[in-house]
């Protein structure tokens, strides 16, 4: 009687049939047709009930298989050459510099990590604004930034005095900022990446944007690309990763991210007990982005073609970062032991390989083959943006110094004796005394290196990277269009809100520049009173709209298209910001002059995305932020965390920001027709903050002669008709208290105040400081007057400002008053109730103004005490009332 077949035994028998027949299949069929098979097989087992685990990852090895690698276009050599020239000039750089100022830093390491990443992209894909299509945009990793002045260098860009003032950019002869700085070096850097996790974020709305110029038939399509080079630590800002479901959902194939995951964060590993790339391949996979990873250089192809049993893919999957740091630091003994020790049939296939082999085995990101099939597959790929996980080796080439170890990102200085064991195995032909003196190095013009490189960069398109501002600029405005806000409302009643949605509707019709308006929201438009924009306009829409919206049947239905104009991004107020400053660079990235109107509660502007705002302002963006539902007492019924009164003090800190808190229609036409002329037709580099309020009240007509004093942050709105003892000055709703204050000081007190409109605090606040300036440095000349000086040069008697923000903002401009103002502001968290409480709570309603007015004139010794103690009593103003700014 034969025994009954061992279990085991059948299992491996059939296992083994599942196997040939896949492996016929991989010999025989289309990799779709495989796909397909295997879908089917999963679902026949799920509907049978087996639960089967879902994962986004794929074994730890290289994505594309060497069958499908392409042959490489370039040469390997001469590619090489100018790969390691580059390393050791980005090196030298940084050292002279801190030898010159020690301590001024700078990195090395990040770039030689990146080496090969970018220099395949120079030589094969980065296209220049000379070529077809305006050339990609490339959002650089800021620490990489040596590299890539290196590379200027090499190209002729840039001369060694330029190189030796690296961090030093107040030096003749022009300096090199530290990270890519659009502000400091215009000409050369396109965006702002050193806030790390910002360029992510950036370049996918960037990616949508380029679609939505195109979608418009504003521009021709072209197959841009937009480029992104992150590091692996980078992604754990929360930025990085938040928007990349926006990508995938609107299948950005224009859009590359390549993150360089060398392991390593500033400090030690990334995820010393896991695997970042495992891990970022989980996110981007879930997010419906096509995952490319290059982990393994080729020397580690013949090994993976004789791992029938998978045992090598196993242990490669095994070990955590933390460990393969550990291998890199290591002998080839320790990584044969340790590696390859675990299992006989994995040490057989390690003993196929020396000490030194084990040792130096380049990792994926290093070699040239590896990246440019990853990067041809990424460029070639449809239908979803593309990520390149590659893995690299942080300080790769600077030995013991710093190669793969903790300390490589602080690394700033080396020694010669570490300069020399570089420059060996790098191949630079300097001599020992050469690199003792911590010579750059650069080939003869007319050498292979040199040559090769320019044809590389001349067909491709150009220089790379390059900021170039060419766009004819718009017509100014026609005189009629903003005339009915210079009229007044006629005793109607309107908020500043409703007046700006007005003016945007106007310039979305205007014949000359109505194509170029952006609005932009962040799923508040009903909020903001825009709702009538979506029949005028339609919210953009790649796609366009595949539904029938459930309000089709009302006259202002939620309309979707693909030629939309207005841009809804959801509630992400760092969504709609990186909108705006893809709109409001696209004179430089695209020589198209649109002109975004980014609205959104103030409170969440400056407050919660002033990183991205501070980078509008250093890529030079021009627009128009609207703060809109602003101040502390204005919106009633929200609360403290809703309520602004500190958004326009955050606004001090812009320099090229230009803010103003109008209280009328005619002043936020004026500031908007005058801001459209500075930024689109004079191509000023600034942009603008204003804010809006949803309080409605009657709208007055322009004063006579006012347009100057609106644009310069103060005029005269309202003078009294006798000699005046009060001026009450006030910015947007709160000028109305001024204006009641007024009355109420007429008619109880007989006393004759003048009321002043402050449109913009930061703007009296900057002319101020640069009258002190120009009158310290010019001693011997007639001092200059402030604005405020020479608009109070004959007033006397007390002043007193009141605002709906931070008493900070009116005191940045007090110095310059003949006398000291009383400020009133809303300190303190915001409160739930109606205007009315709230502005008596904040103590910034008529009656404190009435009260700041009479306590003044009481200072002055104008008033008896006895009055002003009279007046609180009428005004139910109680001495012992609790400090807002103490709750």
């Amino acid at each position: 009687m034969n025994p009954s077949p061992n279990p085991a035994d059948l299992e491996a028998i059939e296992t083994q049939e599942w196997l040939e027949s896949l492996d016929y299949l991989l010999q025989t069929a289309e990799p779709q047709r495989i796909r397909d098979l295997l879908a089917q097989l999963q679902n026949r087992a799920r509907r049978a009930g087996v639960r089967i685990p879902v994962t986004a990852n794929t074994p730890y090895i290289n994505t594309i298989h060497p069958q499908h690698q392409p042959p490489y276009p370039g040469s390997h050599d001469l590619e090489r050459r100018i790969r390691n020239i580059i390393r050791w000039n980005a090196m030298i750089m940084v050292v002279r510099a801190n030898r010159a100022s020690p301590g001024i830093g700078g990195h090395i390491a990040t770039y030689a990590s990146a080496a090969t990443l970018y220099e395949v992209c120079f030589n094969h894909f980065f296209r220049g604004k000379e070529g077809k299509g305006g050339g990609d945009q490339i959002y650089f990793q800021a620490h990489t930034a040596p590299g890539i002045y290196a590379r200027a260098f090499l190209e002729g860009r840039f001369s060694e005095e330029r190189l030796d003032n690296f961090r030093h950019e107040l030096k003749p002869g022009g300096g090199l900022s530290s990270y890519p700085h659009p502000w400091l070096m215009p000409d050369f850097w396109e965006f702002p990446t050193a806030s790390m996790g910002l360029s992510s974020i950036m370049a996918i709305y960037q990616a949508r944007f380029n679609r939505y110029l195109e979608d418009r038939g504003l521009k021709e399509p072209s197959d841009t690309k937009v480029w992104t080079f992150l590091g692996d630590g980078e992604t754990d800002e929360p930025e990085a990763l938040g928007a990349i479901s926006l990508a995938g959902r609107e299948k950005l194939d224009n859009l590359i991210f390549v993150v360089n995951c060398n392991l390593q964060r500033l400090d030690g590993p990334v995820r010393g007990n896991g695997k970042i790339i495992q891990e970022l391949e989980t996110f981007f996979n879930g997010a419906g982005w096509n995952v490319i990873k290059v982990v393994w250089g080729s020397g580690w192809d013949p090994l993976l073609a004789m791992d029938h049993d998978g045992l090598l893919v196993e242990r490669m999957g095994q070990i955590v970062d933390g460990q393969y740091q550990k291998y890199t630091v290591s002998s080839g003994a320790y990584g044969r032991e340790h590696f390859f020790g675990t299992d006989p049939r994995l040490l057989e296939l390690g003993n196929l390989l020396t000490d030194e082999q084990i040792r130096t085995i380049r990792r994926g990101g290093h070699d040239p083959d590896k990246v440019y099939t990853a990067f041809k597959a990424a460029v070639d790929h449809r239908g979803a943006p593309t990520v390149v996980l590659a893995k690299t080796i942080k300080g790769y080439g600077m030995g013991s110094a710093g190669e793969g170890r903790n300390t490589a990102h602080q690394l700033k200085e080396l020694d010669a004796e570490g300069l020399q064991g570089i420059r060996t195995r790098f191949d630079i032909p300097l001599s020992d005394e050469q690199v003792a003196q911590f010579s750059y190095y650069r080939p003869a013009d007319d050498s292979p290196e040199i040559e090769y490189l320019r044809q590389r960069r001349q067909a491709l398109g150009g220089p790379v990277p390059s900021r170039t501002t060419v766009s004819t600029p718009l017509k100014p405005s026609e005189p009629d269009l903003f005339a009915e806000f210079m009229q007044g409302t006629t005793g109607r009643e309107v908020s500043t809100t409703m007046a700006f949605v007005r003016i945007l509707a106007k310039l979305l019709r205007n014949e000359s520049m109505g194509q170029y308006i952006v609005p932009i929201v962040p799923d508040e438009a009903r909020t903001f009173g825009m709702e009538a924009l979506f029949r005028q306009c339609g919210i953009y829409s790649h796609i366009g709209q595949l539904y029938e919206p459930v309000d089709i049947d009302t006259l202002l239905y939620y309309k979707e298209a693909k030629d939309g104009q207005i841009l809804e991004e959801g509630i992400t107020e760092a969504g709609g910001l990186a909108s705006f400053i893809a709109a409001g660079t696209a004179h430089a990235t695209h020589d198209i002059n649109t002109i975004p109107f980014f609205i959104f509660y103030s409170m969440f502007g400056l407050q919660r995305v002033g990183d991205l705002i501070w980078a509008a302002g250093e890529m030079r963006t021009r627009g128009f932020l609207i703060g809109a539902i602003a101040g502390r007492t204005t919106l009633n019924g929200e609360g403290l965390q809703h309520q602004d009164g500190h958004s326009h003090v955050l606004a001090h800190a812009l320099p090229n920001l230009r803010a103003y808190d109008p209280a009328f229609a005619y002043e936020l036409a004026v500031i908007i027709r005058h801001g459209i002329e500075r930024m689109y037709v004079h191509g000023e580099e600034i942009f603008y903050y204003l804010t809006v309020t949803n309080q409605p009240y009657a709208m007055p007509s322009m004063p006579p002669d006012s347009e100057e004093g609106i644009l310069k942050g103060m005029y005269r709105f309202s003078k009294a008709p006798k000699q005046t003892q009060v001026h009450l000055l006030a910015s947007g709703p709160i000028l109305n208290e001024a204006i009641k204050a007024q009355e109420l000081l007429a008619a109880d007190y007989d006393l004759a105040a003048d009321v002043w409109s402050i449109t913009s605090f930061k703007e009296l606040h900057r002319d101020g400081l640069a009258v002190e300036r120009w009158n310290i440095l010019h001693p011997g000349q007639t001092p200059r007057t402030s604005h405020i000086g020479q608009c109070l040069a004959a007033e006397q008697g007390v002043f007193v400002i009141a605002s709906d923000y931070l008493k900070l903002l009116p005191e940045s401009i007090a110095r310059w008053f003949p006398n000291p103002p009383i400020t009133l502001g809303t300190d303190g968290f915001g409160r739930s109730d109606s205007r009315e409480a709230l502005r008596d709570f904040f103590e910034v309603d008529a009656r404190f103004i009435v009260l700041g007015a009479l306590s003044g004139l009481a200072r002055q010794g104008k008033l008896p005490a006895k009055v002003v103690q009279q007046a609180m009593k009428k005004l139910d103003i109680s001495p012992d009332k609790i400090d807002p700014a103490s709750l």
